[in-house]
């Protein structure tokens, strides 16, 4: 049966892919730099909320690349035993080399502080310079799934390689492929690999609930929205690519 894991920042967001039958969620922060760590509170919150579907949770302390420093890497060891230790389902991790290898001591480290919890590396993968041998090295270190575009923008674009990566696999581990999968293109995509589990986002854009309103303050960076703009996870289109797949 095909499986499908929401991208989600949110409870709500959480809630509204277990009602649009999501098998599972990555819960995240910080969507617009590519998801980073939640908080304890979002985690505890959204564990105690849903009622079927399974919570992944990403570790990742920072955006920018994934080479990280010592003390780095001890904060991850601690936010995946938190995680793990309030009843998170799974971790989402990833670390690299500046050669642009996997990291397979932190990487072991990470997957020693999860204790049994189920681990998907993500996107990292899309930055390695040997994809297959970063494939062995991550069964080896008995990772379940990698998250990955098949180190394209798009998994569409991605699909021969993502179909190459299936293969290899060959049921060692999962190969779940992610990045610009939506309405339009998820059967193809999911022709094209041969995978069985698929990520995406569903984001819709909606006006926040403020009356009073200054215009003039931005608290992010330069690329930001506006400070009374949302970005909500919607039901509706969850259901809709996953309808594509599903009768």
């Amino acid at each position: 049966m095909t499986r499908f894991e929401i991208c989600i920042d949110s409870v709500e967001g959480a809630l509204a892919a277990e009602r649009a039958g999501a098998d599972r969620v990555e819960l995240c922060s910080a969507l617009f730099d590519g998801g980073l760590t939640p908080s304890i509170g979002t985690i505890e919150v959204t564990l105690r909320s849903v009622s079927r579907i399974g919570v992944h949770v990403i570790v990742r302390p920072r955006a920018g690349d994934f080479i990280y420093s010592p003390l780095e890497i001890d904060a991850m060891v601690r936010d995946v035993q938190a995680a793990v230790t309030v009843g998170a389902h799974g971790i989402v991790i990833g670390a690299l080399t500046p050669e642009g290898d996997v990291d397979v001591p932190t990487t072991r480290r990470l997957i020693e502080a999860a204790d049994g919890a189920s681990i998907t590396f993500h996107r990292a993968f899309d930055m390695v310079r040997q994809p297959f041998e970063a494939l062995e090295q991550l069964i080896e270190l008995g990772v379940d799934r990698v998250l990955t575009s098949g180190q394209e923008d798009s998994a569409l674009a991605g699909a021969p390689l993502l179909a190459d990566l299936v293969r290899k696999a060959d049921g060692r581990i999962v190969i779940m492929p992610a990045g610009g999968i939506n309405e339009r293109n998820v059967a193809r995509v999911v022709a094209a690999t041969g995978a069985d589990e698929f990520h995406f986002a569903a984001l819709v854009t909606s006006d926040g609930p403020a009356i009073h309103r200054n215009p003039v303050p931005r608290m992010g960076g330069v690329l930001s929205r506006s400070e009374y703009q949302r970005s909500e996870t919607s039901q509706e289109r969850i259901g809709r690519i996953i309808g594509t797949v599903r009768p």
